[in-house]
């Protein structure tokens, strides 16, 4: 808050609190602001015309469902409902997707207890890659809720 000094009344100089705000250099900077996004505003637009064509996109077939490889910490791993092992891990997946998907466009997903060794998860990390599964997806628990 700023003083006013007068020098009437009773002494040499005499204190009165000033409560107005001074607004004129928020209004020249806004104003400038205001020029500004008016000249540039019309900058960004584009002002090539081009007649586009509408878009007629036929309706896309339901995914297929998705396949689960699950890891619990005692080595067990399962692809869907059904126990594997390792070794055997790629021929069973491949059984699992049948003949009419394509295998290495397929995308797995992988659910792993989170007491799972590391070296586990990357036995069937390795597994998946050398039985030419290159599309693997990590599913987490949402903790959103």
């Amino acid at each position: 808050m700023a003083a006013k000094l007068s020098s009437g009344g009773g002494g040499r100089y005499q204190e009165a609190s000033m409560a107005e705000i001074n607004v004129t250099p928020f209004v020249d900077v806004m104003l400038v602001l205001l020029i500004i996004f008016m000249v540039a505003a019309p900058l960004a637009s584009v002002t090539v015309k081009v007649v586009l064509p509408p878009a007629v996109a036929k309706p896309g077939v339901n995914p297929p469902k998705p396949v689960y490889i699950s890891l619990q910490p005692g080595g067990n791993i399962f692809i869907q409902d059904f126990r594997t092992d390792l070794p055997s891990l790629g021929d069973d997946l491949r059984k699992q997707l049948g003949k009419v998907r394509n295998v290495t466009k397929e995308r797995i997903f992988i659910r792993a207890d989170k007491d799972v060794l590391y070296g586990d998860f990357m036995g069937v990390m390795n597994m998946l890659q050398d039985n030419g599964f290159y599309s693997v997806a990590l599913v987490g628990e949402d903790n959103n809720k």
